[in-house]
């Protein structure tokens, strides 16, 4: 279960309740206080009787969300530690709130199970290539934090109206062409190589920067657990 599929549509439905309750809530309130003032009793009663049926039926909305809703939510935002370590350093060298990061992380770890790929592998992809950038662009036309090709990936896109510029996406289409390229490869620095653009380079230096930089995220976490 990944973070698009779980923690935003349960967060945009407890969102979207809360404030219409809150809305509804103003705008009946304000009508009492008008109703008071030219102190039209009945027609504040009736008033009164909107909002309790206004309040009943948001929250009879509200229990059409399932618990484990909520629950499966949490559990797909909780980054295991080794992750959390890696988000910190990310935060503090790319210049990127953890706010902004906790999506792609969670993200990350659950395709990375998904998949069977390292989580920090995908995030060392990500710093390589765009630098946390989500609206990065190259001349090529790859696109945001994996700089996933739109034209040769289309067809790997979640849904209708999912864009290639949202974080969360970028990286579940990202993680499955990487995946892709290691399998057809047979293998991982060939297939770093052939996600990189780079196959005729025989130094393999695109493979090289990658693990160097899931090499600098494994002793960040190593230090953040020895402190």
């Amino acid at each position: 279960m990944n973070a698009s599929t779980v923690f935003l549509p349960a967060l945009q439905r407890i969102s979207a309740l809360i404030l219409g309750l809150f809305q509804k809530f103003l705008m009946l309130a304000g009508l009492l206080f008008i109703a008071g003032l030219v102190g039209v009793q009945s027609g504040r009663l009736d008033l009164e009787g909107a909002l309790v049926q206004q309040i009943l039926s948001v929250a009879a909305a509200a229990e059409e969300i399932e618990p484990g809703d909520v629950a499966e939510a949490d559990v797909s935002l909780s980054l295991d530690p080794r992750l959390q370590g890696a988000m910190d350093y990310v935060s503090r060298r790319y210049r990127v709130s953890t706010e902004a990061l906790e999506p792609v992380f969670a993200t990350a770890q659950d395709v990375g199970r998904e998949l069977h790929i390292d989580p920090l592998l995908i995030i060392a992809v990500i710093g390589v290539e765009s630098g946390f950038n989500p609206f990065s662009q190259s001349g090529f036309g790859a696109l945001g934090l994996m700089q996933v090709v739109p034209r040769f990936h289309q067809d790997k896109l979640p849904g209708e109206g999912a864009s290639f510029l949202d974080p969360v996406t970028n990286v579940q289409v990202g993680a499955r062409v990487l995946k892709e390229s290691i399998r057809r490869s047979g293998g991982l620095e060939q297939g770093l190589q052939q996600f990189g653009g780079a196959l005729g380079d025989a130094s393999r230096r695109y493979a090289a920067k990658v693990l160097a930089e899931r090499q600098r995220l494994e002793q960040a976490v190593q230090r953040l657990g020895a402190a």
